[in-house]
């Protein structure tokens, strides 16, 4: 196979050609990090791919700017059949490139830095190895099957990073100069300050939230930084197998045909929130924890928001033009927490979530800030 083309290609899309990004994107084997993935079926569904069975859609998928999952919920795909089918939360993948190349853009990642990364299929760990040289990567899963085959695989490409399995919410192996999380948290594990360097960077998302944060430390162990304008979500970081069952499931089933206490007409357009990054972002800084859900019926649109604490919202449009009816119900209203937030975006033209100011404490707490506005994210 002549995957070399397709490295090259996908190199030259995502990259100009002086990046010192260019030479790893082009150079590095991501089909044989990913030899089988899970390909969505729909409606939570997944079906096992093997690329060594169809070589030219193996090629097509590594190769393209896509996130490529490769575990859903405590099954890999490298332990199921070809075809076969399962259901569940997916718990890891491969990042797609542009988002990986970004994040250690972000990092500024220098010749000298030592840096540690997550692990997942071993893809982002790679592109650093052929970058830095493997001496001065850390790669780290809290999975010891994702830990053994990416170092297995990475072995075999001869590259040998430091790996190991290890949570990065916990304490880390050693000090570094960069740190990369290509897992959400909330708040910052106070782990990742104490294992920074001072003057060193950390870069990581807010679990629940598109935002980016990129802080460097100080000397008295704080960070500082700021969120960035560009978007990115990654899965929650996990201490099993699999997630927890979600806490809303049997609010969910108990409120898909139910009146609300109150019903009420939006002046909005149905929003599915996590389709609007800015407004889903602010939303779980302002009320953390919100699920959502959706479904579809021809033109008729319905999306819910659910909240342990027993809150909900359902919001039915039968068109893509027609305003939806609301039900709600619970100690709070949701959608009318939502409205509010897209009532400051109407008058203001943004909110202050992308571009605001971070601090972070030496426990991890997280304070978020813009112009008048400000957020405290424990």
């Amino acid at each position: 196979m002549d995957w070399l083309t397709h490295a090259e290609r996908l190199a030259t899309e995502l990259v100009r050609p002086e990046s010192r990004w260019r030479s790893p994107l082009a150079t590095t084997a991501r089909h044989l990090l990913v030899p089988r993935w899970w390909e969505s079926a729909g409606d939570g569904r997944y079906v096992a791919r093997d690329g060594a069975a169809d070589p030219e859609a193996w090629m097509h998928a590594t190769y393209a700017n896509d996130t490529l999952v490769t575990r859903v919920g405590p099954l890999h795909a490298d332990h199921a059949e070809p075809g076969q089918t399962t259901e569940g939360r997916p718990t890891s993948s491969s990042t797609l490139p542009v988002l990986v190349v970004g994040m250690y853009r972000h990092a500024m990642v220098t010749d000298t830095s030592r840096v540690l990364v997550t692990t997942g299929s071993g893809y982002g760990t790679a592109l650093l190895c052929r970058r830095l040289g493997a001496d001065r990567v850390t790669s780290i899963d809290v999975d010891p099957y994702l830990v053994e085959a990416a170092g297995n695989r990475l072995d075999a490409m001869g590259l040998r990073p430091h790996m190991g399995v290890g949570d990065i919410t916990d304490i880390l192996p050693g000090e570094f100069d960069r740190i990369v999380s290509t897992v959400s948290v909330r708040p910052v594990p106070a782990a990742m300050l104490a294992a920074l360097r001072p003057g060193g960077r950390l870069v990581t998302t807010l679990a629940g939230t598109g935002l980016i944060v990129v802080a460097d430390k100080t000397a008295d162990g704080s960070a500082v930084g700021h969120v960035p304008q560009d978007r990115a979500g990654f899965m929650r970081t996990r201490h099993g197998d699999d997630y927890a069952p979600r806490a809303t499931d049997a609010l969910w089933e108990k409120t898909k045909e139910a009146d609300g206490e109150e019903v009420t007409t939006s002046r909005y357009p149905l929003l599915y929130p996590p389709d609007a990054w800015d407004v889903w972002s602010m939303l779980e800084l302002t009320i953390p924890g919100i699920d959502y859900r959706k479904a579809a019926e021809g033109d008729r649109r319905t999306v819910w928001m659910l909240h342990e604490d027993g809150s909900w919202a359902r919001a039915e449009a039968p068109g893509f033009l027609d305003s939806p009816t609301v039900h709600q119900a619970g100690p709070r209203r949701l959608w009318d927490e939502l409205e509010r937030i897209r009532h400051r975006l109407n008058r203001e033209g943004a909110l202050p979530v992308y571009g605001a100011r971070v601090r972070i404490d030496p426990d991890g707490t997280v304070r978020l800030s813009r112009g008048a506005w400000s957020v405290t994210v424990t």
